[in-house]
């Protein structure tokens, strides 16, 4: 029998998400249960149960929603653990609905350019190795831009990627110009006729301003060769990092003009909240989201599946 049916092949992949929002889930799901055994509901309670989903990393304004709607026409009542899950789930599904949205390559467009931002350490090199797997399993023909120059260690990465994936690779020598390689990759990329160009960009942070006005350069020199391009600017973001995942988002898309998001290792935190408040206050399309290491930890984003996991609600 074949083991890789669409429905296993799901259910694998809900088998990691809730496994990777398991420090979410299990904090959530442990401080819920902790309140709501105490006590009937009251005012305090839904007080504490607010603070439970801040201390998520849900956001304000979403915790406030969640909590109001705990208490609807359930005061003086007792109320378990599970009634509160699903409150979570539902309001939590309600927000990211408007977001959940799959990366379109607009196949007019030949190369349909990608620039991937976002500051050191989020995961963007192994996530554009990932997404270069998943557009050549699809059968476009993808070339990468080795585009993050001050570090060797990040052009390698990405040489083995295209490797891995049978992808070429433009690369220049470390400390090369940025924006320089990124022209030659796409006049590369255009000459021969590839459908997808990956760029890779640097993500230091010690200097805001100058990697801003870099990232600037970069797009601008993009669009000295095709007008339309880059296509599709996707932030990397890391889980772990929090709150300063807002005030990543705003940086970038003041600098990049960010199309859409992509979230890593939200196996290695318990805010995976920071996804909803993300979602709640910058409404920016959340294309992918990684739960691991592995080639197929990096999967679309849907609302409902991400709403349940991180609620702790098993399907």
């Amino acid at each position: 029998m074949n083991d890789t049916t669409p429905e296993t092949t799901k259910l694998s992949w809900w088998r990691r998400l809730s496994g990777g929002l398991k420090r979410t889930s299990s904090s959530l799901g442990a401080a819920v249960a902790d309140l709501v055994t105490k006590r009937k509901l009251d005012r305090a309670m839904l007080e504490d149960i607010e603070d439970v989903l801040l201390r998520a990393d849900l956001g304000t304004e979403v915790a406030a929603r969640i909590a109001a709607a705990v208490g609807v026409g359930r005061y003086d009542k007792s109320i378990s653990a599970d009634d509160v899950k699903s409150v979570v789930a539902t309001e939590v599904e309600k927000v990211l609905v408007a977001v959940a949205k799959p990366l379109v390559i607009d196949e007019t467009k030949r190369p349909f350019v990608i620039l991937v931002v976002g500051v050191n350490g989020s995961g963007k090199t192994t996530t554009i190795g990932k997404l270069a797997s998943k557009l050549s399993a699809e059968g476009r023909k993808v070339m990468l831009a080795a585009g993050d120059t001050f570090r060797a260690a990040a052009i390698e990465q990405l040489k083995i990627w295209g490797e891995r994936t049978g992808s070429p690779v433009i690369a220049g020598a470390q400390g090369s110009d940025s924006a320089s390689l990124a022209f030659n990759a796409l006049t590369a990329a255009r000459d021969g006729k590839l459908d997808v160009l990956l760029v890779d960009t640097a993500g230091r942070l010690q200097n805001k301003a100058e990697l801003m006005n870099e990232l600037e350069k970069v797009v601008r020199v993009i669009k000295k060769v095709d007008g339309s391009a880059p296509h599709a600017v996707l932030l990397v973001l890391d889980a772990t990092v929090g709150q300063n995942a807002l005030s990543q988002v705003e940086a970038f898309h003041r600098s990049a003009d960010v199309t859409g998001l992509v979230m890593t290792k939200l196996d290695g935190t318990a805010r995976g909240g920071i996804l909803v408040a993300l979602a709640e206050k910058h409404q920016l399309p959340v294309h992918f989201i990684g739960v691991g290491e592995g080639i197929d930890d990096l999967a679309p984003f849907t609302a409902r599946d991400f709403a349940q996991a991180i609620a702790g609600i098993e399907s």
